[in-house]
């Protein structure tokens, strides 16, 4: 198989078994999930301000009081390369059209250089929060294997596809075409570790508040 045929592959056979192996993985999940069933609540409903689950999902959103100061690589490395992803995914031009082939849904892009930037910046914040949790004994000890597999498989697609946009070590066919890869690899391990969170994260927040304000204790 050449670079050519490869591409190709990826983007068409490869492509289609990652979105509908995502598919049927988010599907399971979400199954899983919310067909778990919750008791019902009889005590009689608590009033306390704040305590919602709007104010939970910005409260949780937010660093807790000296969290920040004591721990600044993992907060600002968290929220800015959280940012940069979301700005390289959704702000990028080929991948707006991307998104349209499948879905129909599109929307103005961002300039290049500008998503060039965001790439950069998310890699450098990406490696210096994996470069704290190595140093940091505490954190290290508390990494597992997944921790380490879910980082390279969100950094990879990031970086292949930066090293394509720039033709840097590789053909640019060949390194387009890794970057497909790694993205459908994230694609099919998405839904089966721990970066179901893009899915779940504010809907556990919300649910979590909910539920402790009915006793009226904000969280």
């Amino acid at each position: 198989m050449n670079e050519l045929q490869f591409l190709t592959w990826v983007r068409g056979p490869g492509l289609d078994l990652a979105v509908g192996l995502f598919l049927l993985g988010m599907a399971w999940r979400l199954f899983e999930i919310y067909s778990l069933g919750r008791k019902q609540d009889l005590a009689a409903p608590r009033h306390a301000a704040g305590a919602s689950g709007l104010h939970t999902v910005f409260r949780r959103s937010m660093p807790p009081p000296g969290m920040l100061k004591r721990s600044p690589v993992s907060y600002l490395g968290g929220y800015i390369f959280h940012i940069g992803l979301v700005v390289v995914v959704f702000g990028f031009a080929p991948h707006i059209l991307l998104i349209r082939n499948l879905t129909g849904l599109s929307w103005p892009g961002l300039p290049s250089q500008f998503v060039d930037l965001a790439a950069v910046v998310t890699m450098a914040a990406m490696v210096v929060v994996l470069v704290d949790r190595i140093n940091k004994p505490v954190k290290r000890f508390l990494s597992t294997f997944e921790d380490w597999f879910t980082w390279m498989v969100t950094f990879l697609p990031v970086l292949t596809g930066w090293m394509a946009v720039q033709h840097l070590l590789l053909p640019y066919t060949t390194m387009l075409a890794l970057h497909i890869l790694s993205v459908e690899v994230l694609l099919v391990v998405l839904p089966f570790t721990k970066l179901l969170h893009v899915f779940t994260l504010f809907g556990s927040r919300w649910f979590n508040g909910k539920a402790n304000a009915h006793k009226g204790v904000p969280v």
